[in-house]
């Protein structure tokens, strides 16, 4: 990647950077998460996309897609980062690098898998987790059960957000991706494979945690194969960020009914969202400049509008 340019944003309460870099044909970036010191938790949220065609209604990434980021696209962007903020990683305790920025990984897996590769070359101690809606390639599917099963430290997380088909269509209009049923048995499938547990993604947003939803989610996901990770709903646009979902008790209320029934749950209050859209894939300065920026892209690389 060569960077042509690039814009660091730093949170109000100074534990979270963005990066946004312009290359080539395209725009990227990366979300750095500092837990109490670097040393003890450091968390690197890297893009594999320029823009996302998925779609989902809750993220403004979706709005525009350029192109695929190519494997050293997307290693330089933590090397980058590691290096700005002069994380020795050797020494970061908890040291994790995320696909879930910017982009669906297995929409890109030619780059993804490569760059996992390398990552865990360069990088050893830390965990290389993959974010993803599911996309519908019984190939790539395949291939990551594989390299999954080669590298202990890959983990998986099914982003879900609602708890039956139609409702999930509707937030994630991506049509070529699994049901939950097939996630959740592909989920079990990875589990077998590899012995570690994957994590059901599950953004909270006042209508989607009703005790029809709870025991949706209990009777597709058995507690001792798969793990919650519950959200609150970042605002998708800086406009909106004080209509954005984020009632940390009733996401509390709903994980505690998880963990009377036997869940390893978490929840993640993404800091930085207020005034840099610190939450993972809620891009507001790349919005800002592809809307303006669109145009030419579409007419020039053959982004989709």
């Amino acid at each position: 990647m060569t960077i042509i340019s690039l814009k660091k944003f730093e949170s109000s309460e100074g534990n979270v950077w963005k990066y946004v870099f312009h290359i080539p044909n395209g725009i990227t970036e990366s979300v750095l998460y500092r837990y109490e010191s670097f040393e003890k938790r450091t968390v690197l949220c890297c893009s594999v996309q320029s823009g996302c065609p998925v779609g989902c209604i809750f993220c403004g990434t979706g709005r525009h897609f350029i192109r695929n980021l190519s494997s050293d696209e997307i290693i330089e962007q933590i090397d980058y980062v590691f290096k700005d903020s002069s994380i020795d990683t050797f020494n970061v305790r908890k040291l994790q690098i995320m696909f879930m920025s910017m982009g669906e990984p297995f929409l890109n897996y030619d780059s993804v898998e490569p760059a996992i590769r390398k990552l865990h070359s360069k990088y050893p101690n830390a965990q290389l987790l993959v974010s993803t809606i599911v996309p519908r390639n019984e190939s790539v599917l395949n291939k990551f059960i594989a390299l999954s099963k080669e590298i202990p430290k890959i983990g998986l997380q099914f982003s879900i957000h609602k708890s039956s088909d139609e409702e999930r269509d509707n937030s994630i209009p991506f049509k070529n991706k699994l049901a939950l049923e097939e996630i959740a048995l592909y989920g079990r499938k990875w589990f077998l494979a590899t012995g570690r547990r994957p994590y059901c993604n599950y953004c909270v947003d006042g209508k989607n945690d009703s005790e029809n939803d709870f025991k949706n989610l209990t009777s597709l996901f058995d507690p001792t194969v798969f793990c919650f990770t519950f959200s609150v709903v970042c605002a998708k646009d800086e406009t909106m960020k004080d209509n954005a979902f984020r009632n940390l008790s009733v996401v509390d209320t709903f994980s505690r009914r998880f963990i009377d029934a036997g869940y390893d749950t978490r929840i993640f209050d993404p800091a930085g969202q207020d005034d840099i859209g610190g939450g993972c894939g809620q891009l507001w300065y790349v919005q800002k400049y592809l809307t303006e920026k669109h145009r030419v892209y579409d007419e020039a690389w053959g982004g989709m509008k």
